[in-house]
């Protein structure tokens, strides 16, 4: 593999020895390569300008800035970037607070180095990872919450977050189905098609099918951005 094809990963914390250690893992790896190192907020975002990282790993508390903070303004230079929160705390309001940014995965700094690979890969491919148990539980809650009632399982109308900001949501081209809100949950989860398939006990074709109407009504273009821009905008939680 070339480097112009390799996964272009910045680091950002403000330990040294923590992006020693990740630098070591990653660059061991034949399909990606750390291409950079910040130590505060502001120098992550002029270095990911400098450097056009695919998969950013940012620390949420650093002497130099608050990591979120960086985060959104990382993304405001870069939006192709994926940014995974990398963090010694497994708390709810950073998991909120990361997925507001635009962040597309929060994992804890005490990770397996499989699991540290994996979310590369995964963040690079687009997915959604939040599998800590506190991120587990936020990204259910917030799925739950916009579940419809028993009596109106077919569709459900726009939904405000109790979390937002005081905007409205931007409008859905169509209500979503309870299905698809299932569907939707199990992506949150960064699971494939065929994971869901077999959780939900329906054809993967069908999941293929209810991923599509989920992006055509998000008027978004990958799944990582149907789990963050439904965040968001307030039609989960």
């Amino acid at each position: 593999m070339t480097e112009s094809t390799m996964i272009r990963v910045l680091l950002v914390d403000d330990q040294h020895l923590v992006r020693h250690g990740l630098r070591f893992i990653i660059n061991a790896q034949q399909d990606m390569k750390v291409v950079g190192e910040a130590g505060s907020g502001p120098e992550a975002v002029r270095l990911a300008a400098e450097l056009a990282p695919h998969v950013v790993f940012m620390d949420v508390q650093m002497e130099g800035g608050n990591g979120l903070e960086a985060t959104q303004a990382l993304l405001e230079v870069l939006p192709e970037c994926k940014v995974v929160i990398l963090t010694t705390f497994d708390q709810e309001d950073y998991v909120y607070q990361g997925i507001r940014a635009g962040a597309v995965g929060y994992l804890l700094k005490d990770a397996a180095p499989e699991e540290l690979i994996d979310t590369v890969r995964a963040a690079y491919r687009g997915e959604a990872i939040y599998r800590t148990a506190v991120a587990a539980k936020v990204i259910a809650l917030a799925v739950r919450s916009a579940a419809p009632s028993p009596q109106a399982e077919e569709s459900i109308p726009t939904l405000h977050s109790s979390h937002n900001t005081g905007e409205q949501p931007e409008p859905l081209t169509d209500a979503f189905t309870g299905r698809e809100l299932e569907v939707l949950q199990q992506m949150a989860y960064g699971l494939r098609n065929e994971e869901i398939a077999r959780k939900l006990y329906i054809g993967e074709s069908t999941v293929k099918t209810h991923v599509h109407r989920i992006l055509q009504k998000l008027q978004v273009e990958d799944r990582t951005q149907a789990v963050v821009f439904a965040i968001r905008n307030g039609y989960v939680k």
